[in-house]
């Protein structure tokens, strides 16, 4: 064989292939011996455009490099998006991210309702008469406020225990099937109290705590009772702002319980006009029965604050403001209520609240005055006020 370079040259192949002057890589028809990759998506920007890096491609076609980086290929087949292709993709993200949010809070609430459920008594759930889905169907339901203070408290005289409590709220809520309806019942009015005779009735949580309060208010109004919520005043104040507070209208407010402020008690002042309330502030009004600011004012004035109050609540539940503290507002809510209602229970609750509306203020009237053996003044009303008032708490 010759050893002759130019032989060598035309008898062996090249291992690689000259192109003329204009001629594009891409009119071979031979196989390259590597393959072409596409890559991921560099950023969040670029999978919302639906981009692609396809630097490595576009090097086929001899682009300069500098417009690889800049050029990007769609997925093949793919139409061109626009601003509200965008859009669109946007707010799937943020609607994935609100039902989150939204599945986030409902699971703490349930599992705080469960938790807080454990704490009613067997007698309590046992003076209950059976309900229905609050859904569909109507139920009537207890709302007894005590006066225990929490623990560590310098108000004068306070009561830190719930044995020997009282109830400084009695209020009848009908709710379900789009109904919701309210009734207060002043705290100072006389009632006879199974086992202890006639005096005031807000002794009878005093007397056998919740299962003797249900047993004497279905006495007295001839309603079966279906769920019991006893509010927790302690804990009220945290979940007022943990909702960011409430919003409410009054008059002039001149408060002091307990002696006010400097001596160890709450004081409130406040002028005429709507106010944002923080917790201690909705609890001191809630508590306030003597105006100084307007001496007219009595415990059924307080009752109706009361009833406000619950109404600004439900309306702050609904904001967008709160809607940003949902998960912390939902662990605390039920920390405040203490009921025989689990955590769906209570939702179904809340949902058939917001169904039936703002329920109206109605507070049981007075028609006298009478003094107890013990000296106390007590309100009475009369057997047909009484039966007017429930037949509108139970038909409207």
């Amino acid at each position: 064989m010759s050893d002759d370079p130019d032989n060598r040259a035309q008898s062996e192949d090249p291992q690689y292939r000259v192109y003329r002057a204009g001629e594009s890589p891409r009119a071979s028809t031979e196989e390259r011996p590597y393959t072409v990759y596409r890559s991921r998506p560099r950023g969040l920007l670029a999978r919302l455009r639906g981009e692609e890096d396809s630097e490595l491609l576009r090097a086929e076609a001899g682009e300069p490099r500098d417009e690889r980086r800049r050029i990007f290929r769609r997925r093949p087949g793919a139409a061109p998006e626009g601003g509200w292709a965008i859009a669109r993709r946007v707010l799937k993200y943020v609607a994935l991210a609100v039902i989150g949010w939204l599945l986030l809070s409902l699971v703490l609430f349930i599992v705080s309702a469960q938790i807080e459920q454990g704490k009613v008594d067997a007698a309590t759930t046992s003076a209950l008469s059976s309900g229905g889905n609050m859904l569909t169907s109507t139920d009537t339901v207890l709302i007894i406020g005590t006066d225990q203070r929490p623990k560590g408290t310098h108000e004068a005289g306070a009561n830190t225990s719930d044995a020997g409590s009282r109830s400084d709220t009695i209020m009848l809520w009908r709710i379900g099937g789009g109904v919701s309806r309210r009734l207060s019942i002043p705290r100072d009015t006389v009632a006879n109290i199974p086992g202890h005779g006639t005096t005031k009735i807000n002794a009878a949580y005093a007397y056998g705590g919740a299962p003797l309060a249900i047993k004497t208010i279905e006495q007295f109004t001839g309603v079966k009772i279906n769920h019991v919520i006893i509010v927790n005043l302690a804990a009220f104040p945290q979940f007022i702002d943990a909702i960011g507070g409430i919003d409410i209208t009054t008059g002039r407010i001149c408060s002091d319980i307990s002696g006010g402020t400097k001596n160890g008690g709450f004081s409130l002042y406040l002028r005429p006009g709507t106010h944002h309330l923080n917790g201690i502030q909705a609890l001191t009004l809630a508590r306030t029965r003597h105006n100084t600011c307007n001496p007219a004012e009595n415990d059924l004035t307080r009752v109706r604050r009361q009833q406000q109050i619950l109404n600004a609540i439900k309306s702050k539940l609904l904001s967008l403001g709160t809607f940003f503290h949902l998960p912390w507002a939902a662990w605390d809510a039920p920390e405040v209520l203490r009921t025989d209602m689990g955590g769906f229970t209570l939702l179904s609750l809340f949902t058939a609240s917001e169904l039936g509306g703002s329920a109206p203020v109605q507070v049981l009237k007075p028609s006298g005055y009478t003094t107890l053996p013990d000296g106390e003044s007590a309100l009475t009303v009369a057997p047909g006020e009484v039966q007017q008032a429930v037949t509108k708490l139970m038909n409207g």
